[in-house]
């Protein structure tokens, strides 16, 4: 296996382990048993733990919102447009496997303690919320930048919501219930 196959594969399955097992029950060990690798082969891509659950969420965050985007790009209407993380939100959730949140997961397991992971944890949060802006704004161009902010603010929270509540229930309820809120707060007749 190349360099980056090798260590797209260690990703991989570090991923897998984390985002079903949760990040402080997975022991180094049992990646390299699962990858197959020596623990050399996994210091000479990852110096730490840390480093791997950066790669890892760097990895989840990326393929939501590729996803994501694809998914909002495929529908035609403002109103679809503007409610589309919850249709695919709900998508998401009827995926075998399907565990909440990766990033909510890992802050509540590792809280501040890992002042890099929270940062990125930080970050993905603050991209989700700024493209919400973006749809919005190519969706509503009449709103003022402080009715587009608000409405961001108000769906990323429903979206946030209905990603930990679906999962708390293992029901999809909070996701009908999140984009019923939204209907309601969407300016559009």
């Amino acid at each position: 296996m190349r360099k980056i196959e090798l260590r797209e594969h260690i990703i991989k399955i570090a991923s897998d382990l984390f985002y079903t097992n949760g990040y402080n029950a997975t022991g180094i060990n049992e990646i390299i048993a699962k990858a197959d690798i020596a623990k050399a082969t996994l210091y000479s891509h990852f110096k730490s733990k840390d480093e791997l659950c950066i790669a890892y969420l760097k990895s989840m965050h990326t393929n939501f919102m590729n996803g994501l985007d694809s998914f909002i790009k495929s529908k035609n209407e403002a109103t679809q447009q503007l409610l589309g993380i919850f249709d695919f939100l709900r998508e998401l959730y009827f995926k075998p496997g399907f565990n909440g949140c990766w990033a909510t997961k890992c802050i509540a397991e590792i809280g501040t303690a890992s002042n890099v992971i929270s940062q990125e944890i930080q970050n993905q949060k603050l991209n989700l919320l700024t493209y919400l802006k973006k749809v919005i704004e190519s969706n509503l161009p009449n709103n003022s930048n402080a009715e587009t902010e608000k409405l961001a603010n108000a769906i990323y929270l429903l979206y946030e919501s209905a990603i930990s509540e679906s999962h708390l229930h293992k029901n999809d309820w909070p996701i009908y219930s999140a984009k019923s809120i939204a209907k309601q707060i969407i300016p559009i007749s």
